[in-house]
């Protein structure tokens, strides 16, 4: 296991990609620890960003707001906690969606038959079903609230571990250490976890870590829209909305207020690329098709 080790390590340091994207990872990581530090938070909650001025119109960048000001609002102040927002909604999100969709896929491939073809017919439903519409439908359902997207997320988000996972299984069912665990009478939910899910699961967790970024993407799209998170809320799509209302006039007023857009533009598009990176890499190291 060291040897092998040392070799993940070898083949992610000779990847200059997967150098960069574990490098924005760390930064987004350690900006997400030290948000208090970088900006102690001025009230209970401090995922709502306080408010700098009454004055709604854009602010450029000083010494005292770095990113400048937004609907009365800090920009630096929304990017950094923001970061601790799309920690939480990717995470949180591909973590439970993932389980849901070991749980179904796991046991659709397994047991096969009957069983089989129910979870999946239920499975294609939720995939007819476009991502984007059925997020925005269950979000204005339920109501805006970060905890109501992420919920909306997960319902639509375990389709793809589940196809994967029961395609994998499909293919290591039948493998001699499969058969031999069966025929010595072990609990078929122990051939499962022992046996059937170590040998199918890395495909799954890479799925899952490019996963992330576009979960991120949906979330602040949501909040963009204004069914995400609430009015003031330390998100990125939230911040968007608010510089939509300053950036739908002429392009002169559009390039005036470039701060309003960029700097959460920026942190969105990095965050998302730092996971996408770190997938492939993964991906790289652990598929065997691409060991060479």
């Amino acid at each position: 296991m060291r040897t092998e080790t040392k070799r993940i390590i070898k083949r992610l340091l000779r990847n200059p990609s997967a150098v960069l994207g574990f490098s924005l990872l760390i930064f987004f990581t350690l900006i997400a620890i030290f948000a208090p530090i970088i900006c102690p938070p001025q009230s209970y909650n401090p995922y709502m960003i306080p408010i700098a001025t009454w004055d709604k119109t854009p602010q450029p960048p000083t010494t005292e707001h770095p990113f400048g000001i937004i609907d009365g609002r800090d920009i630096f102040y929304g990017v950094v906690w923001g970061t601790r927002t799309a920690f939480k909604v990717g995470l949180i999100v591909t973590l439970i969606s993932t389980l849901i969709g070991l749980l179904i896929g796991s046991v659709a491939g397994y047991f096969g038959g009957w069983l089989d073809e129910v979870l999946m017919r239920i499975t294609d439903i939720f995939l007819s079903i476009p991502y984007i519409l059925a997020a925005i439908v269950v979000t204005a359902f339920l109501g805006m609230g970060l905890n109501k997207v992420m919920i909306s997320l997960v319902m639509f988000g375990w389709m793809a571990t589940a196809r994967l996972i029961r395609g994998n299984i499909l293919q290591v069912r039948e493998e001699q250490y499969v058969l031999a665990a069966r025929a010595l009478g072990v609990n078929d939910y122990l051939v499962i976890l022992r046996h059937v899910l170590p040998n199918t699961i890395f495909p799954v967790i890479i799925q899952a870590t490019m996963r992330i970024g576009s979960l991120v993407i949906t979330a602040a799209a949501l909040s963009f829209l204004g069914l995400g998170a609430p009015i003031g809320y330390a998100d990125w799509g939230s911040l968007l909305n608010f510089a939509r209302n300053w950036l739908l006039g002429s392009s002169g007023e559009a390039f005036k207020y470039w701060y309003a857009i960029v700097y959460p533009g920026v942190a969105m598009v990095l965050f998302v690329l730092a996971w996408n990176l770190v997938g492939d890499a993964l991906r790289d190291v652990f598929d065997p098709r691409l060991r060479g």
